[in-house]
């Protein structure tokens, strides 16, 4: 009589992948396991194998066998959109019939299944990488490029996202935050986050249905950020999206790249996350929901709240991860407070450094993670088909040409500051016309606005312009020469010194934002 094989447990099937000898490899090889709170991934040599946790948590369930076969295969195929060469496929750990597990092999009784990859180095996730200076400007542009190519591709589903879904996501924060309320979030801060939550998709309901209604919703990637993102040969490569419920992945676009901006702030990476979100929106051009971003923002921040502070609490109280909780409350609680918005306008002649200056300036002024920068040498070449960072030939510069690119800048600031959001217009803004339109929009939206105009030497606007590399602006010398000479007629703009240190120009400025606007900065 044949002898009877005892069940396998998921407990015997981790045994088994824990060991080298299951891969084929040498008993001195080692395999790492890298554990989450769904899942265990195996490293083996160029490989990962991926098992879903044998469990049922209140957002996922892998509790059988057929629901973990469901979602790897989900993963694949869900990854495959944005990482086809790092999912390889499902395969099933089985059992042979004299008792011994195998992976892959085709043959036997399935008892689990696993996510086949290919395996990236240990420092290529964003998250490793940040800490050393790896979010490089080129890294950063071809991220939000990556990120907006995505959203634009991707799947549109207006049965979930809108105001009712993120009020379910804020009433499900609440709740789960009050389970380390008082140990750990401070009771105040705990109800101003979640009653604040709740008050922002109040107000802002129509505007949230209308954008689920009108495509802004989505199957994004639902869990975008620094860590489920690497470079894959120097590109950033999205993995890891959420496939185990398709409700928190179909969500507005602006949520979902809420997270990655949520999470390099919460970095103190400040200027990258601005930088991220002003690159998405010159791409996307999606600027008439910005006024939902506070809320989405907090959302984004309560929710891992309140997962850090489970973590915390499954590894004995781990202090570590206590304070980041409280820190990522605190932020979703800071994300919801009012900045007024502000129109600041930086001129100044090729060469003169206002774009240097409006991007040094545009993560400190208005609301998280800054001001909506605006320029005219970025949105010439999107306007024309072209990436930011290609020549164009002088064709592309008529005087017709630069009135629509002044007229685009106009009507995107307009909709950036109805939505609530400060602006930079960054532009030579030589001409009087083009600064009294300013003047104009600002007034029309009743925010104060600031014209800031540097002077320069020729000769140092020559030399910063001999030293650009991978830059928007085609402006040679030349250009900047016949600038000088056509004149700038009567500039009633406060005037700074180019040449002065960029901490000076940036505490002036400051100074004149307080004195106008004081919670703007």
């Amino acid at each position: 009589m044949a002898t009877r094989l005892r069940a396998i447990t998921q407990g015997d099937v981790i045994a088994f992948l824990g060991q080298a000898e299951s891969h084929g490899l040498g008993g001195n090889d080692i395999v790492h396991c890298v554990e989450t709170h769904g899942a265990l991934i195996f490293l083996v040599g160029n490989l990962a194998y991926k098992l879903k946790r044998a469990v049922r948590l209140p957002y996922l369930d892998f509790s059988t066998l057929e629901k973990r076969h469901a979602a790897c295969e989900n993963e694949v195929r869900l990854n495959r959109r944005t990482a086809p060469h790092l999912y390889l496929g499902v395969v099933a750990v089985t059992r042979q019939t004299d008792g011994r597990l195998t992976i892959g092999t085709g043959r036997g009784e399935v008892v689990d299944w696993l996510v086949k990859m290919r395996r990236f180095p240990d420092d290529a996730l964003l998250s490793k990488a940040a800490p050393r200076g790896g979010l490089t400007p080129a890294v950063v542009r071809t991220l939000a490029d990556v990120i907006a190519e995505f959203h634009g591709a991707a799947e549109v589903s207006s049965a979930w996202g809108g105001a009712d879904e993120l009020a379910r996501i804020a009433v499900g924060d609440a709740k789960s935050m009050a389970k380390y309320t008082p140990d750990l979030f401070a009771p105040a801060t705990a109800a101003l986050v979640a009653d604040g939550m709740l008050a922002a998709v109040a107000a802002q309901r129509e505007m949230l249905e209308e954008r689920r209604v009108n495509g802004f919703v989505r199957h994004g990637h639902g869990d975008l950020h620094l860590a489920n993102i690497y470079l894959d040969d120097g590109k950033p490569t999205l993995f890891d999206a959420i496939e185990f419920d398709d409700r928190l992945a179909q969500n507005d676009v602006l949520y979902d790249i809420a997270f990655l901006l949520m999470d390099l702030w919460h970095r103190d990476l400040r200027g990258e996350a601005n930088r991220v979100f002003n690159r998405y929106l010159l791409r996307t051009a999606d600027l008439d929901g910005l006024g939902a971003l506070p809320l989405f923002l907090s959302l984004r921040a309560g929710i891992r709240a309140h997962v850090t502070a489970t973590m915390a609490a499954g590894q004995q109280g781990n202090l570590a991860l206590r304070a980041e909780a409280v820190r990522y409350l605190n932020l979703a609680a800071a994300v919801l407070r009012p900045r007024p918005p502000v129109l600041l306008a930086v001129g100044g002649f090729s060469g003169s450094g206002k774009s240097y200056l409006a991007a040094a300036l545009a993560p400190l002024l208005g609301a998280v993670p800054g001001a909506l920068h605006l320029r005219s040498d970025e949105l010439r070449k999107v306007m024309l088909g072209q990436d930011p960072e290609t020549a164009l030939d002088k064709s592309a510069y008529t005087s017709r040409i630069s009135g629509r690119v002044y007229g685009e800048l106009r009507q995107r600031a307009d909709r950036a500051l109805q939505a609530g959001h400060a602006v930079i217009a960054d532009a030579v803004h030589n001409r009087a016309d083009s600064r009294k339109a300013l003047v104009k929009l600002a007034a029309k939206q009743n925010v104060p606005f600031i014209g800031i105009w540097l002077d320069a030497e020729p000769a140092l606007m020559a030399d910063r312009i001999a030293a650009r590399k991978d830059d928007a602006s085609d402006a040679d010398g030349e250009v900047m020469r016949r600038q000088v000479a056509h004149g700038t007629e009567k500039i009633d703009w406060h005037r700074l010194d180019a040449a002065s240190p960029l901490t000076e120009k940036l505490e002036h400025v400051r100074a004149l934002v307080r004195a106008v606007s004081p919670n703007a900065m």
